[in-house]
């Protein structure tokens, strides 16, 4: 399985920034695909997940700011970071969460992408 994210860099606070993922390899159903955040010296946080039937999550923090969208046939999910803040300022990982049977589901990670944003 690998997921190969694209986007993030730097950008000024109120900017925006997007970010990609393609996930491939996968020979179970999905059941979300999403992101998560991590912060020097932080835990690793949600940032915004979607299902495969459309349900999204979003961290309170992004809300009104943040959108993520999928494309079922190409395995692959974005978001599109708006008004970022220096807070937004993470290194932030793809996830895909899928069924392995009715009692196991699996998380696969991304290596991870670096968002800076400066004040």
């Amino acid at each position: 399985v690998q997921l190969q994210a694209s986007g993030g860099g730097s950008v000024q606070a109120g900017g925006s920034l997007g970010l990609s993922c393609e996930a491939s390899g996968i020979i179970f159903s999905i059941i979300s695909m999403g992101w998560y955040r991590q912060s020097p010296g932080k835990q690793r946080e949600l940032v915004a997940t979607i299902t495969s039937g459309g349900s999204l999550n979003f961290a309170d923090s992004v809300k009104g700011r943040f959108t993520i969208s999928r494309d079922n046939a190409k395995n692959t999910v974005y978001l599109q970071m708006n008004s970022l803040e220096p807070a937004d300022t993470a290194v932030y990982y793809c996830t895909v969460a899928v069924n392995v049977n009715r009692e196991r589901t699996l998380t696969y990670w991304g290596l991870g992408t670096q968002v800076t944003v400066s004040s």
